[in-house]
């Protein structure tokens, strides 16, 4: 069975740094495309990072420049290295593939950033 498992989040100050991990278990994370989401309350889950297979990755506006997604093919884990945080990054960050059809999507990882 699928299993995606995010950690590295907490409580930051504006301006800090906070990395996130994603390893996983039943899926080759290497050979997919993979994204991290976040989803603030009351708002939709929204795709902020990518990463493809080969390394390409790709951004939203709203986090280019502060956030970089990278991926350790050798242990199968995806990171999303946060920096300059800001209060609007506040959300739980959840990492899939970046494609339909997405895998069991997993508990997930709370960011929260105070002003």
């Amino acid at each position: 069975q699928v299993q995606l498992v995010e950690s590295g989040g907490g409580l930051v100050q504006a301006g800090g740094s906070l990395r996130l991990s994603c390893a996983a278990s039943g899926i080759i994370l290497r050979f997919n495309a993979m994204g991290w989401y976040r989803q603030a309350p009351g708002n939709q889950r929204e795709l902020v990072a990518s990463i493809t297979s080969s390394g390409t990755t790709n951004y939203a506006d709203s986090v280019k420049g502060r956030f970089t997604i990278s991926r350790d093919n050798a242990k199968d884990t995806v990171y999303l290295q946060m920096n300059s945080l800001k209060p609007e990054d506040t959300a739980h960050y959840y990492c899939n593939k970046q494609h339909l059809p997405y895998v069991n999507w997993g508990q997930g990882t709370q960011v929260t950033v105070s002003s």
